[in-house]
C-alpha cells in the first residue's frame, strides 16, 4: 500500500510539473536580453525577458496608477482540468497554458476573479509588452476624445490632422478608415519576412510619413481590409495633434487613473524624448490588462457610473465594416457578441458580454501569429467561459 501511494503520488508531481510553463528567473533577465530591433526574431528566452524588461530596451513614458485601486474580489475556481477540443484533438487548460507558453491567464466572471495563473517567472507585479493590445486601447482613447470635443466624429479626415500627409494615398482616408484599417493603402504585415514593412520601417514620426507617403493606393478607402500597424501609429499621431498633449497623461488622466489601475504602465516611445506609437507598446500586469476589458465591457464608463467614452462608443467600436465584419475600431470580432483585443505572440483581452466574462492573458509563444494558434486559443478560452458560467 505504501508503495502504491508513493507511486500514485509521483505520478501527481508528474502531472503537476507537466502541466507548468517553464520556468525563466527573472533574476537572470540581463543576460537573455536580445537586440532591440530583432524582436520580431527572439528566442523564447529573449522574448521573456524583454517582454518583462521594455523599460530596459526602449524609452518609454509612465502611465500613472491613481490613489484607489478597483479592487478585484475572488472565487477561484480549479479549471486546470477543464477539457476542450480542437480539430479532434482533446486538451485540458494545463496543456494549453504549458504548450503555448503562457505567461499569464486570468478570468473574471461578473467582476470576480475565477481563475488566475502565472508562468515563465511571472507574478501579479510583472509588466508586460501587449504589443497589438494597445491597438484597442489607443481605439478607446478616440472615444474618450470625441465625448471630450476635442475631434467631432470618426468621419473627419485624417489630413485635417495630420497635413504632413497631403499629397499622399491618405488623402480622403478617414479616421474611420484607418480605425477599421480600410484605408486602401498598401502595406505589408508580414511579421516572417525580413522585407516587408512591418519590419523595415523607422518608426519615428517623421521617417513613418515619408515611408508612407510613397506608398500606393490598392483601392478606394472603406473596400478593402488590410491589417496595418502604420495605421494605428497614425491614430496616435492624430490624437496626440487633437488633444494637444501625450498619449500616456491622457490615457492615465481618462482611465488609468480613474477607472482604478493598480499599477503603472509603460508606453514605449517612439525614440527617446518622442511620441506614444499605438501599435506594440503598452507594459502593463495582467490584473490590469483585465481591468481594461472591465472598462470595455462596461461601455467605457467608471465604478460611479461616470462615462469616459460616448454611450454608443464600444458598440460602434464592436461592430464590423464592410470590408471585413471580424474587424471593428481595432478590436477582432468573434461569435456571440465576443470581441478581442489581440498582440502578437498571444497578449490578448477577451471580452463576452453575454456572459460578462474577461479574459486576459499574455504569452511568448514561438511564432507572433499563426491562425492555429489563434483558433486553439479561441478554444480554450470558449471552455473557459462556459465552466465559469455554468
Amino acid at each position: 500500500m505504501r508503495i502504491l501511494i508513493c507511486l500514485l503520488f509521483a505520478s501527481l508531481l508528474a502531472h503537476a510539473a507537466s502541466a507548468q510553463a517553464p520556468y525563466i528567473d527573472p533574476r537572470e533577465d540581463h543576460s537573455h536580453l536580445g537586440a532591440a530591433e530583432d524582436i520580431l526574431f527572439w528566442r523564447v528566452e529573449e522574448k521573456v525577458a524583454g517582454f518583462r524588461n521594455q523599460e530596459l530596451l526602449y524609452p518609454v513614458r509612465t502611465v500613472r496608477r491613481g490613489t484607489q485601486t478597483l479592487a478585484l474580489p475572488y472565487a477561484l475556481q480549479d479549471l486546470g482540468s477543464i477539457a476542450f477540443e480542437y480539430q479532434g484533438q482533446q486538451l485540458t487548460i494545463d496543456d494549453y497554458f504549458r504548450d503555448y507558453n503562457t505567461a499569464g491567464l486570468l478570468v473574471i466572471k461578473d467582476g470576480v476573479i475565477r481563475y488566475e495563473r502565472y508562468g515563465l517567472g511571472n507574478t501579479e507585479q510583472t509588466r508586460w509588452l501587449s504589443w497589438s493590445v494597445t491597438k484597442s486601447i489607443t481605439s478607446m482613447l478616440v472615444g474618450a476624445a470625441i465625448k471630450d470635443g476635442y475631434i467631432d466624429s470618426v468621419d473627419e479626415a485624417i489630413c485635417d490632422y495630420l497635413p504632413r500627409l497631403q499629397g499622399s494615398a491618405y488623402e480622403g482616408v478617414s479616421i474611420r478608415h484607418i480605425l477599421q484599417m480600410t484605408s486602401g493603402v498598401a502595406w505589408d504585415e508580414n511579421y516572417s519576412d525580413p522585407a516587408a514593412d512591418i519590419n523595415t520601417v523607422y518608426w519615428h514620426t517623421l521617417s513613418l510619413y515619408r515611408h508612407l507617403k510613397q506608398k500606393q493606393r490598392l483601392a478606394p478607402p472603406g473596400e478593402r481590409f488590410n491589417y496595418s500597424t502604420a495605421e494605428t501609429h497614425l491614430v496616435g499621431n492624430l490624437l496626440r495633434a487633437a488633444i494637444g498633449n501625450n498619449l500616456s497623461t491622457y490615457l492615465s488622466n481618462k482611465i488609468w487613473q480613474p477607472f482604478g489601475m493598480e499599477h503603472d504602465a509603460h508606453w514605449q516611445l517612439v525614440s527617446p524624448g518622442g511620441g506614444e506609437y499605438g501599435g506594440s507598446s503598452l507594459g502593463a500586469t495582467l490584473r490590469d490588462y483585465g481591468r481594461i476589458g472591465l472598462f470595455a465591457l462596461r461601455g467605457g464608463a467608471l465604478p460611479d457610473g461616470e462615462r469616459i467614452l460616448p454611450a454608443d462608443w464600444m458598440t460602434l467600436s464592436t461592430e464590423g465594416s464592410s470590408a471585413n465584419e471580424r474587424y471593428g475600431y481595432q478590436w477582432w470580432l468573434g461569435g456571440e457578441g465576443v470581441y478581442r483585443a489581440m498582440g502578437i505572440f498571444g497578449q490578448t483581452i477577451s471580452i463576452d458580454p453575454g456572459r460578462q466574462v474577461v479574459i486576459a492573458q499574455q504569452s511568448a509563444r514561438e511564432q507572433a501569429s499563426t491562425e492555429h494558434d489563434w483558433a486553439v486559443q479561441a478554444a480554450a478560452f470558449e471552455a473557459l467561459a462556459k465552466a465559469v458560467s455554468r
